[in-house]
This record gives structure tokens, sequence and C-alpha cells, in this order.
């Protein structure tokens, strides 16, 4: 029996001991604040429990082997957290408040900084605090934003296994005009479908490709890639333009990859899994190689081999290099901290 530890549990579970916080009202952010990790008080009417008014990020921050920590594209994040803000009508923090608040959590978290292959997670919240339970038309005129930090460890400490994914060719992830920002309300909308999906086929995740068209899965980009050539849906305002997605596609054209974002359909899909691989792209594990696709009534594709695919291998691990300081950042994409 496996005992619990830090360096396995699950990821996101144990928090640094510090947060920052700044609240909105009246037109103005307040200064941030330090505070200790604890329940935060909001009005029991407050806007986002009743109207979902509720945007975060994700990204990481990374201990090199001379001890210096560097944050993986911060600004991308916050250019989304803010866009993600404005799309959900909740007041839209400063660029530089919001990197001011991060940087000092880092910077209070050090010692909490995992060695390699390990990071710091960092995750801003921004909710809309005005209590009116009557305001289902109206935003919200205050706000809570909130860092917090989380040291997450080796995400494949067991070993990586290829994920089973089902393919959802009805039902989508969320609507449509919101699956571009990150709001807690997308993740639920995709929690029913993705367990039932489990219960009947014993999947990890679920595919959305409503109408026939390949979009994503609950939590994360989907790539078809193979030997010189990935090809991914294009953005649009249905999924989530991922950060990940996006540094492997800019990493993959100076290994020489041929990069193509189009719409594409399940078909085709699974005439490229005959002998190409699939992948999933998030901050979490960066690439995730998918071994077999499940449809409706249970049939099952194998993806390539079933295991996963060298070229998925070949750019997650090039990805986590650039990250943790073993290979040239050419784009520069971190930040010491």
């Amino acid at each position: 029996m496996t005992s619990t530890t830090p360096q396995n549990a699950p990821f996101g579970s144990i928090l640094t001991d510090v947060m920052a916080v700044a609240t909105f009202k009246d037109g103005h952010w307040s200064a941030p604040a330090l505070r200790a990790v604890g329940p935060i008080e909001i009005h029991p009417a407050a806007h986002v429990l009743h109207y979902a008014s509720e945007c975060f990020e994700g990204f990481k921050a990374y201990k090199w082997a001379d001890g210096s920590v560097h944050v993986f594209r911060m600004d991308r994040h916050i250019e989304r957290f803010r866009n993600s803000a404005s799309s959900l009508e909740l007041p839209v923090p400063a660029p530089e408040l919001v990197a001011d608040m991060v940087t000092s959590v880092i910077d209070r978290s050090r010692a909490a900084v995992p060695d390699a292959p390990g990071a710091l997670y960092l995750r801003p919240m921004l909710i809309g605090t005005s209590p009116n339970i009557g305001a289902a038309a109206t935003p919200s005129s205050e706000a809570m934003l909130v860092v917090l930090a989380s040291p997450v460890w080796d995400y494949f400490a067991g070993g990586a296994k290829p994920l089973r994914i089902y393919v959802e060719e009805e039902a989508t992830r969320c609507a449509s005009h919101l699956g571009v920002v990150k709001t807690g309300g997308n993740y639920a909308a995709a929690l029913g479908p993705t367990l039932a999906a489990r219960r009947a086929y014993k999947v990890d995740q679920v595919l959305f490709a409503p109408g026939g068209e390949v979009q994503e899965t609950g939590a994360a980009n989907f790539l078809l890639i193979r030997d010189g050539h990935i090809l991914t849906r294009s953005l649009d305002r249905t999924f989530l333009n991922g950060v990940t997605r996006h540094s492997v596609l800019t990493m993959a054209v100076d290994l020489g990859y041929r990069i193509e974002e189009r719409v594409f359909t399940v078909a085709e899909m699974l005439d490229w899994v005959a002998t190409g691989e699939a992948a999933l792209s998030g901050t979490a594990a960066v690439l995730s190689g998918v071994g077999t696709l499940v449809r409706k009534g249970g049939t099952e594709i194998r993806v390539g081999t079933g295991e996963i695919g060298p070229n998925t291998q070949k750019l997650r691990a090039a990805l986590v290099a650039i990250q943790q300081g073993t290979s040239p950042d050419r784009h520069g994409w971190l930040r010491k901290v």
C-alpha cells in the first residue's frame, strides 16, 4: 500500500502558506495584500455564488539546477485571464497588478518550490462579489482577486500511461461562445459527460466533437501528431486557446514540424490514428499520449501502437527542457523571479 506524501498527493491538493488578495469596489482596486492561506469571506448573495461570475488561470514556476526560479509564459496567461474577465463582464485587473501579486506569492514561497521535475503551480482567480441575488442580468461591480500557489511534483511519477479517450459526437463541452473563457462553469459542464463515459467505458477523458468536428477534451487541447507533421483544430471561441498548445506548436516549428491548424472531422481523425499519434496538451502534464479512442457503443480504436508515441515523447521532453532551463529559451517565455 502506498503511503500519502506530498510527492504523491493529487495535483493541486497542497497549497503554500501564503496567498495574495486584492478587491475591487467603487471603481478601484485595493492595494494587494499577502495573507495566510485560509477561508475568504464573501456575502451569501455574492454574484459568483448565484451567477457564476468567475474565471481563473493556471501556470507554473520552475526551480532550475542553480536554485533560481523562473515562471513560464506568465504574460500570455495574464492576457488570457484578462480576456476571460472581460468576456464575463468582470472588473478587469491591470496586467501589472496580477503580475505583482503572482511574483510576490512566488517570492514568499521559494522554499516550497520543488526541484525538477516538480514545479510551483500558480492559480490566480477572480470572482464577482456584489451582494445582489437579483442581478442575473447585471454584471458584478465588485470583485475579489486571489492568487494561490501549489507545489506539484512529477505528474508521471507512477510512469506515463497511454490515455483512453471517449469521442463524444453530439454534446458540446460548454456554451459555444464561452469555450475560449477559462471559467469554472465550463469545467462543471464537462463533468457530467466525462463521469458518464468513465462509468460506461472506463475512459480517462472525453473528446468533444459535436456534429463530428473535433474540438478538445474537458480539460485539455487535442493534437494529432506524426513524423514532421501536427494537425490541430484552428482557434475559435468554442474551445480554450491553450498556452501549452501554443508553446508546443511554436517549438515544433523549430524542430522542423509542419503545423496544420484547421477544422477536421472524427472520420479524418480515425484515419490519422491508424498509423499516427494523438495527444492532449495542458499545463499539468504538458503532453499526454492517447492510446485508445472509444466511440459510442464501446467500439475501441487503437491509436498507432496503442502506446505513447515517439513524437509525443520527443515534443514533451523538448518543452520540459526549456521550462527546466536545460535547453535555451529562444522565445523569451521564462521570467526569472
